[in-house]
This record gives C-alpha cells, structure tokens and sequence, in this order.
C-alpha cells in the first residue's frame, strides 16, 4: 500500500486520512493547526461524525496514520485545505499556494499530488502545477498531479467517502490511472476519468446546480405565501412529475460548498454567468426575508427578544460555516433586536448569544426554527411555552409538528405557507 501525506485536517482531510489508513495505507495527517492534529492523534474528532471516530481509532491501533505539522516524504500527496472566498467575492486560493509550496522540499521523482481542495478551473494546472515546475521537476514525467472533488454530505462524511462515486481529472493518462488506484484502495463508488480542469469545473456544476434549484424554492415560497398557497404541498405535488425534483425552500444558504462555489464560475466568467448571479442574490437576501417576516409577525422589533434555534447550516452537524442564521442574527441586532441562539451540536463559544435551551426561550418574544436538528422535533412546547414572553414560532424549515405546538397555545407562522 502507498505511504501517503493529508496536508489539511479538516472536514474533509481528516475524514479521508482515516477511511485511507484504515484499508491499510500508512497516512501522515498534516496541519498547522495544533488542534486539529490533536483530533486526529486523540481520536476524538471535531465536528464529530459518524463512525468517524471508531476509523481513527482502528488506524491508530494498526499504526497506520500518525500527525505532523509539516509534509513528509510520501509517495502521494493529497490537498484537502479550504479555499474561501474574500469580501469581494474572489476565490481565496493562498491555501492552496502554501499547501503546495510546503510539500516542494519533500517531493521527490515519482510522486502523486492530488488535488481535492474546490478550486476555480485552472488552478491545478495553474497553482499546483506551476509549482511543481518552478521546482525543476517536468509535470507528467517527474512528478504526477490530479485533482479529484469530494463529493460528501456533512453528517455523512465517512459513509458517502466510501459509497459515493467520484470524478478524477489528471493533467495526463497517468495521472488519472494513478489517482484512481489510491481512490480505489478505498472507494466502493465508480470511479470516472477526465482531464483536471473539467474535474475542477464538474464540482462547480454540481453544486451551482443544488444552489439555483433551492434560489428556485425560495422564490415560489415567497411567491406563495403572497397568494395564499401552502409552497410545500405545491412542491410535493409539483414533484410527482417524473421529471421534477424542486429542493425545500428555506432561510439561506450556507455550507462551504452551495454558498461558495458559485462564485468561483461567477468571477472567471466576467459577466456571463448572470443566471447564477441571480441566484446567488435571491439565497442571499433570504436572511434579509427572514428579519422581515419576522417583524410582520411580530409588529415590529426593536426591544424585543428573539431566539434563533439553529446555528449550524444544515440539521444534525455542527458546522455553522456560511450558515444564513448568523447573517439572520447580524439583521436583527442591527435593528435593537437582543437575540439568544440555542444549538446543542454546535461549540460553546462559538458567538456570545450561543447559550442552553432555558436561558436562549427565556423572555423571548419570538423563536426562529432556522436549523432542522432532529431534537427539536423533541422539543415540549409546554415547557418552553413556561418560559417564552410570547407564545410566537416562525418555522423557517416547515420541521416541527405545527398541530402539537399551535393545540400547546402556540402562534406558528411557516416560511411560504399563506393560508
């Protein structure tokens, strides 16, 4: 099996290097970060997922994977760092640059880089490559490079690496060929070749698409509630067609992946890529949607107290990464609003209003249900009726039982749902 470096520890690096260790490759996690090697070192990960833990501690106790703060020599290397956008909307890829840079002193003729990190198309060929050669080694001769996208769900990470098919684009045949034998040692999903930069590109598509279908969503919930309609019994129908498959509306958008990837299309594509622009515009103004609803519910915000249940973007992890509830938080202080956020998946300390359930519903004139956790569906709404000022719920994810909260005396408002 390969001896094989994981420069980035992160949701996705740490992940990889524990399902590649446990099919018996030796695995050097990478990271400057004290803690995230300590994750990988403790077996105790964080964001915890699952069966995640129980991999770590499988390739620890077969001496498999081992951490580092700094590359070392291996015979492939595999770049999982994140690439974020600026405040101008530009792809951050300084990771990326760094990461590469760092393995240089310990590349060697034969070796494979890959790619995983989302990038704009041309970066591997640009940024990886460029390096490789500015090094004195000839790309596809001394040194082979790929990039291969994760294509996995948070709270799915370890089963979905395995499961999922995967797209891998080499900078030539070998390359590729390479690549898949690593993806292979694991992977139980097929296995597709390409050249890198359509990989690069196949990654943006896929997740431009998800973020157009749900800018879609948003609008018919808007739409809806204008004219008197329930938008998810037109959205279940809608979706009987065999050819219709509309995705849940919602407060925003957030993630790493929906939230961001579409703008690295967007800015390379210098004014023609204005359908995902829209899109992009109408999932980011849906927190901006939110506060207003919320103050037609409320008849107005200043003073009151507002309690968001949801930090995290998506239900049942604790990433809060991008997540439309800290923008929905932002809004409305700006407008006198105290708020208070409940998310029990997600760290302590992460904002100054995280708090326990009974100190964020204590008081508070309004609850946002803003992230689908599975425990609020178990939520008494008697107990935390005891505790709020008003008895107000706007369901931002259509997620809890509306009968059981409105028969416990609880006003329950539904993102686009008019009647």
């Amino acid at each position: 099996m390969s001896k094989i470096c994981i420069i980035g520890l992160g949701y996705i690096g740490l992940p990889t290097a524990a399902v590649l260790a446990s099919n018996g490759n030796e695995v050097i996690g990478v990271d400057i970060n004290e803690r995230a090697r300590n994750n990988l070192i403790s077996g105790n990960p964080y964001p915890e997922e699952p069966g995640l833990q129980e991999l770590l501690e499988k390739a620890r106790e077969n001496g498999k994977i081992t951490a580092s703060e700094s590359p070392k020599e291996a015979d492939t290397f595999i770049i999982c760092v994140p690439t974020p956008f600026t405040l101008d909307k530009k792809a951050d890829l300084s990771y990326v640059e760094d990461a590469t840079n760092n393995l240089i002193p310990v590349l060697k003729k034969g070796d494979l880089i890959i790619l995983e990190s989302t990038v704009p198309p041309g970066t591997t060929r640009d940024i990886v490559c460029g390096a490789v050669e500015k090094a004195g080694f000839t790309v596809g001769e001394d040194v082979l490079v790929a990039f291969c996208p994760e294509r996995v769900m948070p709270g799915k990470i370890v089963k979905e690496l395995v499961e999922n098919d995967r797209v891998i684009g080499g900078m030539n045949e070998k390359a590729s060929q390479m690549a898949k034998a690593v993806y292979g040692s694991f992977s139980k999903g097929q296995l597709y070749l390409t050249d890198a930069t359509t990989a690069e590109f196949v990654k943006l598509i896929e997740n431009s698409f998800r973020d157009i279908n749900i800018a879609f969503a948003n609008e018919l919930a808007i739409v809806s509630r204008d004219i008197g309609i329930d938008i998810w019994e037109a959205i279940e129908l809608a979706n009987k067609h065999p050819r219709v498959n509309i995705h849940n509306p919602g407060p925003g958008v957030g993630g790493h992946c929906i939230a961001v990837d579409p703008y690295f299309i967007i800015e390379m594509a210098k004014g023609k890529a204005s359908f995902l622009a829209l899109a992009r515009e109408k999932n980011t103004h849906m927190p901006s949607y939110i506060v207003e609803r919320s103050e037609e519910i409320l008849g107005g915000l200043s003073g009151k107290k507002i309690t968001l249940l949801g930090l995290a973007y998506k239900g049942d992890i604790g990433d809060p990464r991008e997540s439309p509830a800290l923008d929905i938080i932002a809004l409305l202080k700006a407008k006198g609003v105290n708020c208070s956020v409940f998310d029990p998946h997600v760290e302590e300390g992460m904002i100054p209003e995280l708090t326990g359930l009974d100190d964020s519903v204590k008081d508070s004139d309004l609850l946002i249900i803003t992230t689908d956790h599975s425990i609020f569906k178990e939520l008494d709404p008697e107990h935390v009726g005891s505790l709020v000022k008003n008895k107000m719920v706007f369901d931002t994810r259509h997620f809890i039982d509306r009968r059981k909260w409105e028969s416990a005396g609880w006003n329950v408002s539904v993102i686009g749902v008019g009647k």
